[in-house]
């Protein structure tokens, strides 16, 4: 299946306590490019998380948001110092009587003080935090995927009208080529009979300068190879996966030969149609841009 190189997925879990909060979120680019922003406490994860990433993404700029909520802080234990502050009452008392100063000693300004509160955290199994973690990393990354399949189908179906177009433009312009050639003898038997009046008129010059004239705007080849390449789009529409650079190389040799077959159409009708096909070509282009 196609998928986009946009998308967007989240999820929010409670485990073991701790509420996790996962967001991705993908642009364009031409790589892969991961990155994820999470808390402290949790810096340890950050390669495990692109390594998750990085299994189910191939192309697109990809940002991770990781936010968590301890549900067991009360499991945190804060305790006074009792010695530490009877310490600086005593410092702050002596102060106040030997320099004269106001005695203004409160709470407020002991709790600022450096080591009133001794902060007792219990130990953290790292390991189990991770698995907590990549849990709902990994139902975020559902998400995420699901999303850009969506939008991969939208993509995949809207390629293949646009090359059905083509398809039908190429016909036309094959069926105008032939066209083009009977209209120039025509035109070189008319202008010759002008000029010459009564004076007989060889036939195999005219069919001499017909058949020069047909193999400079024959189209053949490129429409051959045209065909063939769209074929190969629809392969790799069919096929899945990360096609998009192949699609974009492919783009590449389509325009090719379209810019050959409109360099050989003398007649404005065609070219016209020439004009189409590169027009379709372009939107493919911009679509293919979206694709990972």
């Amino acid at each position: 299946m196609v998928k986009s190189m946009t998308g967007y997925g989240r999820a929010v879990e409670t485990v073991n306590g701790r509420e996790y909060t996962v967001e991705l979120r993908s642009v364009n680019n031409r790589y892969l490019d991961c990155t994820v922003k999470l808390p402290r406490s949790l810096s340890f994860a950050e390669e495990a998380v692109k390594q998750a990433v990085k299994q189910s993404v191939s192309r697109g700029k990809v940002d991770v948001f990781i936010t968590l909520r301890a549900e067991g802080a009360s499991d945190v234990q804060v305790t006074l110092n009792e010695a530490m502050v009877e310490g600086y009452l005593a410092a702050m008392k002596q102060m106040a009587q030997k320099y004269g100063v106001i005695d203004d000693i409160s709470v407020s300004l002991l709790s600022r003080m450096s080591e009133v509160f001794t902060v007792d955290k219990p130990q953290v199994d790292e390991e189990q935090l991770l698995a907590d973690l990549m849990s709902v990393v990994n139902k975020a990354l559902e998400a995420y995927d699901a999303m850009r399949c969506t939008e991969g189908m939208a993509l995949e179906k809207d390629l293949r009208s646009r090359g059905q177009t083509i398809l039908d433009l190429v016909s036309q312009v094959e069926a105008g080529s032939g066209q083009t050639v009977i209209d120039y003898r025509a035109r070189l038997y008319s202008k010759l009979k002008e000029v010459l009046a009564n004076t007989a008129i060889d036939e195999s010059r005219i069919l001499t300068e017909a058949a020069i004239f047909a193999d400079k705007v024959a189209v053949d080849e490129e429409t051959v190879r045209l065909r063939s390449h769209l074929e190969q789009m629809d392969h790799m529409l069919s096929s899945g996966g990360a096609v998009g650079r192949k699609l974009d190389f492919l783009l590449q040799e389509m325009n090719r030969e379209s810019n050959t077959i409109g360099s050989k159409c003398s007649d404005v009708r065609l070219a016209r149609i020439v004009v189409d096909i590169k027009a379709e070509l372009e939107k493919i282009r911009e679509q293919t841009q979206n694709i990972e």
